[in-house]
């Protein structure tokens, strides 16, 4: 077997199973072989119930003390166990596990490994993970076992089995790097990083095996940026913009002035479309820096002179937002342009009519989702595309609007605050603007850091806050309870909010795995405030404006990077209101500490990006991604960013060498880059 065998060459393997796997993208072993652990349980030396910390996963081994109990709601079970030691007695909870206490029932010792929480009666080990008998454990200890990300059917045995055959049995092949540059950085060599991302003996082992797979992962991903970037160059600028006096009456009408970063941004992208060739620009704005208003003087410039502008947006929340507030603009100032609106979800006589009238050239600003560059689209005219982070418009959508006569401005909206050197980086085939100061009629958020005893206090003032008519959200790390990690859930959180907040009060639930359309329909609930508390994962990282939202809660919130932190907390601070954020973390680790009061201390995200590249170490890698930024496999931008300097750098010296990679020794390197272009098309990386 090689990496181009199918998936059900591997025993155990059937249609079914088969099937399964496709849903998460893997037909081959190959596909395998590249479908990374999202993390790995380390399974270190059981502890005494006396040297148990809170905020730690760890692991005890004591006799079962007194009677199994079953008690909770018939909703929400809570099975009890106490565990006992010679330094002392651990009270141990389970839930929607009541038939721990049959499999209980004859004593014994166990051995338990779970999270330590603080309850008011001392410490209390969560959910833990069951060996029983303890010897059990001994198969594992000191073991680094992967977990890997699943879908509805897959469980991480049934990975884990597959995993191991292909990695014993499947030919590898040599992986696309040259030797020379393989010996230059002292990467490892490709099977040995194969099977160390999958089951490595030690951590070091984990480390060097993932550097080498980040550092391919960002060399082909610069390649193309790089190699797109000459493309660009050469597409000349077909349409001819003229200065539109009456976008200078637009901003004298607004009942606020522009900061003078926007108006620095509004000339870079005048001067771009109105220039030689076709605008490549990325604005990187800070939560609320007003990046929207912008890219709406944009598209009005591109629609007084005669040409259509699209802006696609992420969900379909969001691109009704914006079509709703440019819509209430172009009445409320006259502006003489027609916008439209063209999502998925829309009917087939709605998106009918609604290509008819942009072929026809009647609608001048149109708003969408992803449905903008469909085939059935035709555009009459379109000079400008407006995409956020999240849409990279990659060579495959360039090619479909040209075949349609277009070769169209591309403005990138980023709320991502990173440091210039690596946004450079990432960001090779843009030009970059950088919007750095907020409006002035915004009130800073206020910010505090505290431990979990601080909850109870934190439920009050959210209370306090939508009797005052305003909302409120909390963030979760997690879906569902795991067996292994250790962090607050959204399903369960929601029920007890349910009960902390109590009658008069709509609490409901947001999370991933939820169907678009069930997702988007309660974010507009909660934006018309039918919602007052709305419990999340970071989906709503990307979401509306809610302007009456004034208190975000981030539980677990050692458990994010500063980035992503900071992205949340711009949910919030949005309208008139004074607004709060409350980092909520169990950890007692004085670096933990010092990371989440940066947050504390300060609202810039471009101060924040800069201390999380400076903080943030390889140790905190081991098994969580956290920037959120593009969409890597294995590669975090600040924890990996000497890697990913080292890519920079090294696809500079390819290219200047063989801009083309035409040598023997690149041909491997060369057919991985055209397969990245043709499969993935820029939008995301591998």
């Amino acid at each position: 077997m090689d990496e181009n065998s199918g998936i059900r060459e591997l025993k155990g393997i059937g249609e079914k199973a088969g099937k399964t796997f496709a849903k998460v993208g893997v037909h081959t072993i190959g596909d395998l072989l590249h479908y990374y652990p999202r993390g790995y349980e380390v399974y270190e030396d059981p502890v005494t119930v006396g040297e148990l910390e809170e905020g730690r996963t760890m692991t005890v081994t004591g006799a079962i003390y007194g009677r199994v109990q079953v008690g909770g709601t018939p909703k929400m079970q809570i099975t009890t166990l106490y565990l006992k030691d010679l330094t002392g007695i651990l009270k141990v909870v389970w839930y929607r596990m009541p038939f721990l206490r049959k499999m209980f029932a004859r004593g014994g010792v166990v051995t338990l490994r779970g999270r330590i929480v603080c309850k008011r009666e001392g410490l209390v080990m969560e959910h833990p993970e069951i060996f029983y008998p303890s010897i059990k454990y001994e198969e594992k200890r000191a073991s680094l076992q992967p977990v890997y990300p699943l879908t509805s059917g897959l469980t991480n045995n049934a990975v884990l089995k597959a995993m191991k055959q292909a990695v014993e049995s499947a030919d590898p092949g040599e992986g696309i790097l040259p030797e020379a540059i393989q010996k230059r950085y002292g990467l490892a060599g490709y099977g040995e990083a194969v099977r160390g991302i999958h089951f490595p003996e030690t951590k070091e082992e984990f480390y060097h095996a993932r550097e080498r797979l980040v550092f391919e992962e960002f060399l082909l991903f610069i390649l193309s940026l790089r190699m797109t970037k000459e493309q660009e160059d050469r597409m000349l600028n077909q349409y001819c913009f003229r200065e539109q006096e009456m976008i200078e009456e637009f901003l004298k009408k607004l009942p606020y002035e522009l900061t003078d970063a926007q108006k620095s941004v509004w000339r870079d992208i005048r001067q771009d479309m109105t220039g030689i060739h076709v605008m490549s620009r990325l604005v990187q704005g800070d939560v609320g820096s007003g990046k929207t208003v912008v890219a709406l003087l944009a598209m009005l410039f591109a629609g007084l002179n005669g040409f259509q502008a699209a802006l696609m947006a992420p969900t379909e929340v969001l691109a009704r937002q914006h079509f709703e507030n440019m819509k209430r603009d172009l009445l409320q100032y006259e502006i003489p342009l027609h916008i439209g609106l063209l999502t998925g979800s829309m009917t087939v006589k709605e998106k009918k009519e609604i290509y008819g009238r942009i072929s026809s050239g009647e609608v001048d600003l149109i708003i969408g989702t992803h449905a903008l560059i469909q085939e059935k689209v035709q555009y009459q005219n379109l000079a400008l595309v407006v995409t956020d982070e999240q849409h990279r418009f990659g060579v495959k959508q360039r090619e479909s609007l040209a075949g349609k006569g277009a070769c169209p401005h591309i403005l990138v909206m980023s709320a991502t605050p990173i440091p210039r050197t690596l946004a450079i980086i990432l960001y090779g085939d843009l030009d970059i603007s950088v919007i750095n100061e907020l409006p002035k009629n915004r009130l800073p958020i206020r910010n505090c850091v505290v431990d979990t005893g601080y909850r109870n206090t934190a439920y009050q003032f959210m209370k306090k806050q939508i009797f005052s008519g305003r909302q409120c959200y909390i963030i979760c790390p997690m879906v569902e309870e795991s067996d292994s990690l250790e962090a607050e859930n959204v399903t369960d959180y929601t029920e007890t909010i349910r009960e902390v907040m109590g009658r008069g009060i709509t609490v409901a639930c947001l999370h991933g795995k939820m169907k678009q359309a069930e997702k988007d329909g309660i974010m507009e609930r909660f934006s018309r405030n039918e919602i007052q508390v709305l419990v999340s994962t970071t989906v709503i990282e990307v979401g509306i404006d809610v302007p009456n939202a004034s208190v975000i809660m981030i539980e677990n919130a050692e458990r994010f990077g500063l980035a992503q932190l900071h992205q949340l907390r711009g949910r919030v601070g949005r309208g008139r209101h004074q607004s709060y954020c409350i980092f909520m973390s169990a950890s007692k680790s004085e670096e933990t500490r010092e990371r989440l009061e940066i947050l504390n201390q300060s609202n810039d995200g471009f101060f924040i990006a800069g201390e999380d590249l400076r903080l943030r170490g390889p140790g905190d890698l081991f098994g969580i991604r956290q920037s959120g930024i593009l969409d890597f496999r294995l590669g975090d931008v600040f924890q990996d960013s000497k890697i990913l300097k080292d890519a920079s750098e090294t696809a500079g010296l390819l290219l200047e060498e063989d801009p083309k990679l035409e040598k023997p020794e690149y041909c491997r390197l060369r057919k991985a880059f055209e397969h990245v272009i043709t499969k993935n098309s820029l939008e995301t990386t591998l």
